[in-house]
């Protein structure tokens, strides 16, 4: 016959905090064994796919850990995946190029302007017989 199996715990229903397994202990008796929630890895804020080289742990966890498992050592390292770390520096990047071609192209636009009015006061003025 099997053995009866008692709760440890207060907590008599089914659900996720309350998950156990059966054990055999040392004295041969049958006893339930809780085991914790299963943790994750924390994911890219942009993009949504697991972090590379964080360790996967519970919220809780995560406050008694050394900083070096939780965060990469790079720009937004443990809050983005190299991929949009790496479009963000070149989307940057692109903006602040388009920003000084802009000014490049204002420069020009006004030096064209000034060359044509000086040709234009140049050819009006009246000639002398």
């Amino acid at each position: 016959m099997v053995q009866r199996l008692t709760f440890r715990r207060r907590l008599s229903y089914n659900t996720k905090s309350n998950r156990r397994t059966v054990v055999k202990t040392p004295g041969g008796k049958l006893a339930y064994q809780y085991t914790g929630k299963i943790p994750t890895v924390p994911k890219c804020g942009d993009c949504g796919i697991k972090l590379n080289g964080i360790k996967p742990a519970r919220p809780a966890e995560y406050a008694r850990m050394s900083k070096t498992k939780k965060t990469v050592s790079r720009t937004y390292g443990g809050s983005k995946c190299h991929v949009c770390v790496r479009s963000r520096i070149l989307r940057a990047f692109l903006v602040e190029e388009q920003k000084m071609v802009k000014k490049v192209l204002q420069a020009k636009a006004k030096q064209d302007a000034e060359k044509a009015k000086k040709t234009a006061t140049k050819s009006k003025k009246p000639k002398s017989k």
